[in-house]
């Protein structure tokens, strides 16, 4: 159900008219802000738990990890961009204030870091770079329907990169968990 304003255009452009094959904008920068708030949220995750873990063997690999998880967000901000698409920064802050918030969650401990939320933490990293790289396939398939900003190649590099981060996760993860947990 469309609630929006009669007499104005919604978000992302006016609705293509009968019989236009060109694709309604709208869903597209919808999802695209959706994963920007996702992204924004992942990075501050990153940069915490690379803080989190400075002086110990999981560190530098979390500060590599953020700082691609960094350009992979600057990508797809500057691919909203191109794609001339509204950027709901609204998305983003409250995706932002969401993983602030998620820091109060009950994890055994009342003043400090528990080890649980290392895994936690982890596990919440892996699930956002694989949406990431899902993210990048589902615009790979897009592409012929936005050839001039969708670059195929980059793209495909993209999703390649996320998935090797994901596997990186997974293995901290792995082996995080059987510290913590076993």
């Amino acid at each position: 159900m469309d609630v929006t304003h009669p007499t104005r255009p919604r978000a992302g452009g006016p609705t293509p008219a009968p019989g236009d094959t060109r694709p309604d904008r709208r869903w597209l920068g919808i999802h695209l802000s959706d994963h920007l708030a996702g992204a924004t949220a992942g990075l501050a995750l990153s940069r915490r738990a690379g803080r989190a873990h400075r002086k110990d063997p999981l560190g530098p690999g979390l500060r590599r990890l953020s700082q691609e998880i960094a350009e992979d967000r600057g990508a797809l901000l500057s691919l909203i961009r191109r794609l001339d698409l509204p950027v709901r920064r609204h998305k983003a802050a409250a995706a932002w204030l969401g993983e602030k918030a998620a820091r109060l969650k009950p994890n055994g401990r009342l003043l400090n870091r528990s080890p649980l939320s290392d895994v936690l933490e982890l596990e919440a990293l892996a699930l956002g770079i694989r949406g990431e790289a899902m993210l990048r396939r589902t615009l790979l398939q897009i592409a012929d329907r936005h050839p001039a900003p969708l670059d195929p190649g980059r793209l495909e590099r993209l999703a390649d990169r996320a998935d090797r981060q994901a596997g990186e996760v997974d293995t901290l993860r792995a082996a995080v968990a059987r510290e913590v947990l076993a």
